[in-house]
């Protein structure tokens, strides 16, 4: 029941548009896999059809950063929540955008501003993928939570860059994220 497609169509992007979360998932040749779940409003856009991305917070670890400077895939995986059962992937190869990139600058005009934001993640799309997802359940999104935007506005710019020094710099296996290049 899976349809693969070359790039992001117009009916592909309406759905992504429509989901209030997605989940990014990362690996290098050896350690763990990484499996996140993102869902901060206006977060994550599609640019064209061969080109996506998201905005990324400070937060725990930096896997992805880490993963894609020492492999470059990603995946992103969006689920329907509603009746109308969808799951869409992106497969891809992902680009790190921090504020000393050129390109930083154009890519994080066009998301909102949240405290804490570390990077922003671009997926050079080389396939994308739909399935059923009819074992996805009908769930209902209550609210957005604030947790993350309350911690990284009580540290302040000065206490995220710290904690980015103590906690951002190494993969939980080790490998470099780039975060001082």
């Amino acid at each position: 029941m899976a349809d693969f497609f070359d790039a992001l169509n117009e009916k592909h992007i309406e759905f992504i548009n429509a989901q209030p979360m997605f989940f990014t998932a990362s690996a290098c040749s050896t350690g763990r896999i990484n499996l996140s779940p993102k869902g901060m409003d206006g977060s994550f856009k599609v640019f064209s059809g061969k080109l996506c991305g998201y905005v990324d917070i400070t937060g725990s670890g930096n896997e992805t950063a880490a993963h894609i400077k020492n492999d470059g895939r990603v995946t992103i995986m969006f689920n329907s929540y509603t009746r109308n059962a969808l799951i869409l992937r992106i497969y891809g190869k992902g680009r790190v955008l921090r504020p000393q990139n050129p390109d930083y600058a154009e890519y994080i005009s066009e998301f909102p501003q949240y405290n804490g934001t570390r990077q922003v993640i671009l997926i050079d799309v080389e396939s994308v993928q739909t399935s059923c997802g009819y074992g996805v359940p009908t769930m209902e999104v209550i609210e957005q939570k604030e947790t993350l935007t309350k911690w990284t506005g009580s540290k302040g710019e000065e206490g995220i860059s710290e904690y980015q020094q103590q906690k951002n710099l190494k993969s939980i296996d080790g490998f470099d994220t780039g975060l001082n290049d």
